[in-house]
C-alpha cells in the first residue's frame, strides 16, 4: 500500500479521512499545526484503526520543516486539507486566509515537486461555483466569483493547480468540491469540534441539544424554498472521507498527467428545518430555535450533481439522514465538550 501525507489531518474531515486510509491499509503521515484541531483526534483514530501513524506538528507555510518531513518519509501522495475555513471570519481577516490557503498550497506544491511527489487530492469547496452558476452545480460550469475571501482562496488554488498540471505532465491532481459535511464516525469517538461558537449548522444544533447553547438562530425563513429556509446538500463525513480514498485510487490509475474536479454531494438538498426536525426525530432531543435576519452572502439553495464522481471515481454516498443525525448525537453526547 501507499504512504499518504495528509495536511490538516487532525481536523474534522481530515481525521475521518485518515481513519479511512488506515482501514484500507495505507501508511499515513499527518502534518498539522493544530491551530484549529486537536491531537487527541489522531490518538483516537489510531485506537479505532488499531494502527499507528506518523505525526509532525508543522505549518505548511514553513518550507524547511515541510521539506524535512518529505525527506524523512518518502511520500507517494498528498491529501491536502490544511487551511482556514470560516466564511465570515475570512471577510474580517482576508490576509490570513490568502496566506494560509493560497501561500500554504504554493509552498506545499513546491516541496512536493522537490521531492518528486506528484499525486495530490485537494480539499476544495462548492463555494467555487459562486453566485452566477445555478444549481445543481456540475463540474462543467465555469469557476465563479465567490463572495467571500475563503471561497476566493479555494477558486484561486484550483486555478493554480490546473496551471501546475498543465505545465508538468507528471502531476495528477483532483480538486474535490464538497458541500456540507455533517455527522461523525459511527464509534462516536471522533467528530466535529469547532473552536468557539460554531460557524456551521450541525455542530450548533448538537451543542443546543447537549446544553452548551441556549438556542439555534435560523438565518431567514423567507427564501424561495419549500419552507422558506436555505437548502443545502448535506453529506455524511464518512462518505466524504471515502470519496478522498476513491479519488486517490483514481489518481494512481491515471496514465497521464491531469487535474480533474469532482463534486462530492448527495444531490438531494435538505432545508435548515429538515435538519432541525430530523435531529429532533432521530436523537429524541428538542431543539429550541428562533428565526433571525438573513445573513449576507447566503444563497437560497445549492446542491451537487455528483454523477461524475459516481461514474469515474466509483464513489457512492451510502449514509442516510438518520445516520447523519444519530452519529452526530452519539459524538456530541459522548463528548459534550469536544476533545
Amino acid at each position: 500500500m501507499a504512504k499518504i501525507l495528509v495536511t490538516g489531518g487532525a481536523g474534522y474531515i481530515g481525521s475521518h479521512t485518515v481513519l479511512a486510509l488506515l482501514n484500507k491499509g495505507h501508511q499515513v503521515v499527518v502534518v498539522d499545526n493544530l491551530f484549529n484541531a486537536s491531537y487527541e483526534s489522531l490518538v483516537r483514530v489510531q485506537k479505532l484503526a488499531n494502527k499507528s501513524l506518523t505525526f509532525a506538528e508543522v505549518d505548511i507555510r514553513d518550507k524547511a520543516a515541510l521539506s524535512q518531513v518529505f525527506a524523512q518519509e518518502s511520500v507517494d501522495a498528498v491529501i491536502h486539507f490544511a487551511g482556514l475555513k470560516a466564511v465570515g471570519e475570512s471577510v474580517q481577516k482576508p490576509l490570513a486566509y490568502y496566506q494560509n490557503n493560497v501561500e500554504g498550497t504554493l509552498t506545499l506544491v513546491e516541496v512536493m515537486k522537490q521531492h518528486q511527489c506528484y499525486h495530490l487530492v485537494f480539499s476544495s469547496s462548492a463555494t467555487v461555483y459562486g453566485e452566477a452558476n445555478q444549481p445543481p452545480y456540475i463540474e462543467t460550469q465555469p469557476l465563479g466569483n465567490p463572495t467571500s475571501p475563503y471561497g476566493k482562496t479555494k477558486a484561486m488554488v484550483e486555478q493554480i493547480l490546473m496551471d501546475v498540471a498543465a505545465s508538468d505532465q507528471r502531476f495528477k491532481i483532483t480538486n474535490l468540491r464538497y458541500f456540507n459535511p455533517i455527522g461523525a464516525d459511527i464509534s462516536g469517538d471522533i467528530g466535529e469540534d469547532p473552536n468557539g461558537i460554531p460557524n456551521n449548522l450541525m455542530p450548533f444544533v448538537a451543542q443546543v441539544a447537549v446544553g452548551k447553547r441556549e438556542k439555534l438562530a435560523i438565518f431567514g425563513d423567507d427564501y424561495p424554498t419549500k419552507d422558506g429556509t436555505c437548502l443545502r446538500d448535506y453529506i455524511h463525513v464518512s462518505d466524504l472521507a471515502q470519496g478522498h480514498v476513491d479519488a486517490l485510487n483514481w489518481l494512481f490509475n491515471q496514465q497521464e498527467g491531469c487535474c480533474e474536479a469532482f463534486n462530492l454531494g448527495t444531490g438531494d438538498p435538505l432545508s435548515v428545518l429538515d435538519i432541525v426536525r430530523g435531529f429532533e426525530q432521530y436523537s429524541e432531543q428538542k431543539i429550541a430555535f428562533e428565526i433571525a435576519p438573513r445573513r449576507s452572502g447566503d444563497l437560497p439553495a445549492f446542491w451537487a450533481d455528483s454523477d461524475k464522481a459516481r461514474s469515474q471515481l466509483q464513489w457512492t454516498p451510502v449514509k442516510t439522514l438518520q445516520d447523519m443525525m444519530v452519529d452526530t448525537w452519539r459524538w456530541q453526547s459522548k463528548n459534550p465538550n469536544g476533545y
